[in-house]
């Protein structure tokens, strides 16, 4: 593999929230382990979610990286769509609230829920 495949959630110019992959380059380490250049983070938080968790719509406060440690994890749009991860699943999660406006749940945000009969344990590392 020489590149890692970067699932990520964002505000579209229409204001709502959207998925698109982007690749990020594997060029640095070694053919048996290779490494994308470094990157900076300003912190990581672990949240763990009860069976039956979820959200109403929201926003990211910070873009960030969120990754699924342990159970299911659905994040729903506002078109309809929605995308589950499980364990080892990861996106980038760049839905914030566009530049001067107010959050309006009928147009902004995603939701999020756990899924199944196990706990969600997710990790998040500010970007």
């Amino acid at each position: 593999m020489s590149q890692f495949n970067k699932v990520v959630l964002y505000t579209d110019s229409d204001g709502r929230a959207k998925f698109r992959e982007e690749a990020v380059p594997l060029t640095e380490g070694t053919p048996a382990a290779r490494l994308s250049p470094l990157m900076a983070s300003g912190g990581y938080q672990l949240r763990q979610s009860p069976v039956g968790f979820r959200s109403q719509f929201h926003c990211t406060g910070a873009p960030q990286w969120l990754f699924v440690l342990q159970g299911r994890m659905e994040i729903g749009l506002q078109d309809g769509s929605s995308r589950v991860f499980g364990p080892g699943d990861h996106f980038y999660s760049a839905d914030t609230l566009p530049e001067g406006a107010t959050f309006d749940p009928k147009l902004h945000g995603h939701w999020s829920r756990q899924v199944g009969d196990e706990p969600l344990v997710t990790l998040f590392v500010r970007g």
